[in-house]
Formats: structure tokens, C-alpha cells, sequence
């Protein structure tokens, strides 16, 4: 099976993106992680890439692409794959539509996370940190002691990006790039959305009963 996972900031698809890749043995590749793999290894793609990242440069489509296509070509994706983080706009998912025949592969299925703003908003800005590693939320996951962490005792903090302003513009931008997408991908018939909201094993429960009809 063939899965392109989506799912606004916030929304936990990295949590279920991990329970699904144990559950049906498919492949979990993030963007993120190939394209920082392919500069830590120097390979030619990656070097490439570089030039981009350290000029703080979003890293062009066609680069991607080709990132994505080698990533597809190797053989541990022959049981499946589930990307995660691409394709992210229409030129994307157009420029996969072209690699994937050659590949013998195709799409079976866009899962679509899909939680209220406001839901986000709230789970994004109740997020505390620790500088030992140790996360926290005001709300679902509170320290014993306001504002002190349990393992280490120091001062949580607020991410920069976790305010409700950069928020809402993170998600505004995320709507108007993955909407077209999902219009795109429905009228093929394989979107299948889940309300990301309520408990992780609760919300995982609803993706199986999705994925099992596949």
C-alpha cells in the first residue's frame, strides 16, 4: 500500500504516521529526513541541496523531486511507502505524477488528518519545553510544579513559532497550499479523511478501519 499522509502542524500525523508504518510494514518516509540524510551522506542530490539550505533557500521542486525519486527506486519501498511532507503543492503532486509509472508505482490512498483550527491553535500554543528534551502542554500534559520541568526541575519555554499569531498564519498558508491537493486527489477517488481529534489510540482506530477497506 501506497499512502501520502497529510495533515496540518499540530495535527499528530507524526504520531500516527508511526503507528502506521508498524501496523501495515510500509516504509515512513519524511521529506525532511531524506533530504537532511542525502547532505549528511554528501551524496550528489544532497550536495545540491545544500547549496540551498545554507543560502536559507527553500530547496527547488525539481531537486525534490529527484530526492523522492531516488528514495522510490530503492528496494526496502517494494512493500509500501507512506510519504510524509510531499507532496505539499499542486506542482508537487504533478511532478509525482509523472515519476510514479516509470517507477511501476502509483498512489492508493491520501490520508487527510484533518483537525479545527481552533483545536490546533489551542494544542500548539499550549506546548511547553525544556531544555533537557522533556515536552509538555498546559492542558493535556501539564508539570507537576507550573512552569518547572519534572525530570530536570529547570524553566520551561515557549517555542518563537508557538504563539497563536504564527500559528494561524502557519495554517492559513497550509490551507491554501494543501486544499488544491486534496480537490485534486478526490477526484480520483483516494482521499480518505479522519478527524484527528481525541485520543491517539482513538484517533488511530479510526485511521485502520480507513486503511483496512483499502
Amino acid at each position: 500500500m501506497n499512502i501520502v499522509l497529510l495533515g496540518p502542524p499540530g495535527s499528530g500525523k507524526g504520531t500516527q504516521a508511526k503507528m502506521i508504518a508498524e501496523k501495515y510494514g510500509v516504509v515512513h518516509i519524511s521529506t525532511g529526513d531524506i533530504l537532511r540524510e542525502n547532505v549528511r551522506n554528501g551524496t550528489p542530490l544532497g550536495v545540491e541541496a545544500k547549496k540551498f539550505m545554507e543560502a536559507g533557500k527553500l530547496v527547488p521542486d525539481s531537486l525534490l523531486i529527484d530526492i523522492i525519486k531516488d528514495r522510490l527506486a530503492k528496494d526496502d519501498v517494494k512493500g509500501g511507502w507512506m510519504l510524509d511532507g510531499y507532496p505539499r503543492t499542486m506542482p508537487q503532486a504533478e511532478a509525482m505524477d509523472k515519476i510514479l509509472p516509470n517507477l511501476g508505482q502509483k498512489i492508493d490512498v491520501v490520508l487527510n488528518i484533518d483537525v479545527p483550527d481552533e483545536e490546533l491553535v489551542k494544542r500548539v500554543t499550549g506546548r511547553r519545553m525544556c531544555k533537557c528534551g522533556t515536552t509538555y502542554h498546559v492542558q493535556f500534559n501539564p508539570p507537576k510544579t507550573e512552569g518547572k520541568c519534572d525530570a530536570c526541575g529547570a524553566d520551561l519555554y515557549q517555542r518563537a513559532d508557538d504563539t497563536e499569531e504564527t500559528v494561524k498564519e502557519r495554517l492559513q498558508a497550509y490551507h491554501a497550499q494543501t486544499q488544491p491537493l486534496i480537490d485534486y486527489y478526490d477526484k480520483r477517488g483516494i482521499v480518505v479523511t479522519v478527524i484527528g481529534v481525541g485520543d491517539i489510540k482513538e484517533i488511530f482506530g479510526k485511521v485502520a478501519v480507513a486503511l483496512d477497506k483499502i
